[in-house]
């Protein structure tokens, strides 16, 4: 399932631009944050630090590792990505302009799958109501085996003993 777009106030420059001088102590934003700012939101993708770095090389782009790891933390405080962390790995998701989702991560392939419920966000703000706790907002991984994979497995031949 692939989320649509929702409409937002700002781009994500402004809203990063905005976030940069609004900390205690207000920061540039250099030509490389630019460069990665734009890469990341260029689409709608899960990705991990090291692929983002592979794919701006890539691209022809000029952007240090130590600049990557410190942008995608600030990207994250500023609510533009999510991280998601599954296990051993990291992945980032968008997080501002695309609605409230979830997912369901493969463990064999680890292809991941966009879902909304609207039966589980009413349930998670009565869980919450119920005891009097304001969510800020939730991440829900779902770890278990794709159908690509399992038919995989369903098709391989069984050794019969």
């Amino acid at each position: 399932m692939s989320l649509p777009a929702v409409a937002v106030s700002q781009t994500p420059e402004d809203k990063f631009r905005e976030y940069l001088a609004s900390r205690e102590t207000p920061q540039r934003f250099t030509d490389q944050q630019r460069e990665l700012l734009a890469h990341v939101f260029a689409r709608h993708s899960h990705f991990h630090a090291e692929e983002l770095i592979d794919n701006l090389k890539n691209a022809g782009k000029s952007v240090s590792r130590a600049t990557v790891y410190r942008t995608l933390s600030k990207l994250v405080d500023a609510g533009l990505l999510r991280r998601i962390e599954l296990g051993e790995r990291t992945v980032f998701d968008h997080d501002y302009g695309y609605p409230a989702h979830d997912h369901l991560v493969c463990e064999q392939c680890h292809s991941m799958t966009e879902f909304q419920s609207e039966e589980l966000e009413a349930l998670l703000e009565k869980v919450a109501s119920l005891n009097r706790f304001r969510p800020a907002g939730h991440t829900l991984v779902i770890r278990g085996v794709c159908a690509a994979c399992n038919a995989a497995r369903a098709a391989k031949p069984r050794l019969v003993m």
